[in-house]
């Protein structure tokens, strides 16, 4: 049966009924179908009975981790995977458990593209930076770095001083991770291999900073984004809402 033919589980429309290309599989099971997060969510109750069934049926895929592979998936450029994102956003703990060169990495990038986003919605500049001439932005990743460090739990135990001079040395040595440029969501997601690590980078910011981007608060998506990885009726439909994409807090 060709994509287009198959039809909504819940309302029974199909794609072309719907004006989409196509319909969502429950992102479990891999069987069932639905049109819409709200098709899945009010089919929820009579389908979580024979999800798990579905799916050990159709895939030997492990189920030792409740991570999905889509927003979750192993990053290019960082040394070791680490699971569910988004729920060790929501616990304050995403630095946690990477080493430490991937940890300069992630800081130094959310830390640009804070730039980007706040040069591109907020009209901000940021001050000493490449944005109004420098040829680094190494002082304001200095300051960025000190508010992370107050910030309760969120940088990793063995963080000290020291290392933060490490992690700005690594932002002055000429890696991707370069502080003498700005970077684009675009060339986030090409570089890392991964549509939503610009969303993860974003919250990371957040954290740091007190806010998102034009005061916007991500804090109803982180929530919804942790749903997604623990197995919630959420899966798989996020993925298009976020694919279409204004990103979590209307940044596209």
């Amino acid at each position: 049966m060709s994509e287009t033919a198959l039809k909504c589980s819940a309302c029974g429309k199909t794609a072309t009924d719907k004006g989409v290309v196509t319909l969502n599989r429950c992102s479990r099971c891999k069987k069932t179908i639905y049109c819409n997060r709200d098709c899945q969510k009010a089919d929820w109750k009579t389908h979580k009975k024979i999800c798990a069934q579905q799916a050990n049926a159709g895939t030997a895929k492990s189920n030792s981790t409740s991570s999905n592979s889509h927003f979750a998936p192993a990053l290019n450029d960082l040394e070791q995977h680490v699971p569910n994102p988004f729920t060790r956003l929501d616990q304050g703990k995403y630095l946690h458990d990477h080493p430490k060169l991937d940890v300069f990495k992630l800081l130094i990038d959310s830390f640009r593209l804070l730039q980007e986003d706040d040069l591109q919605f907020d009209l901000k500049v940021t001050l000493e930076s490449v944005c109004t001439g420098a040829a680094s932005s190494i002082e304001p990743f200095k300051k960025y770095l000190t508010l992370a460090a107050t910030r309760p739990g969120l940088l990793p135990p063995w963080w000290t001083p020291e290392t933060q001079r490490e992690c700005e040395e690594f932002g002055e040595s000429g890696a991707w991770n370069s502080l003498h440029k700005i970077v684009t969501k675009a060339e986030v997601i090409a570089h890392y291999g991964g549509s939503l690590v610009p969303v993860q980078l974003r919250m990371l910011a957040d954290a740091i900073v007190g806010m998102g981007t034009m005061g916007r608060d991500g804090t109803a998506m982180r929530k919804m984004m942790c749903e997604v990885e623990s197995g919630g009726p959420e899966e798989g439909i996020c993925t298009v809402v976020l694919s279409m994409n204004l990103g979590f807090d209307g940044r596209h």
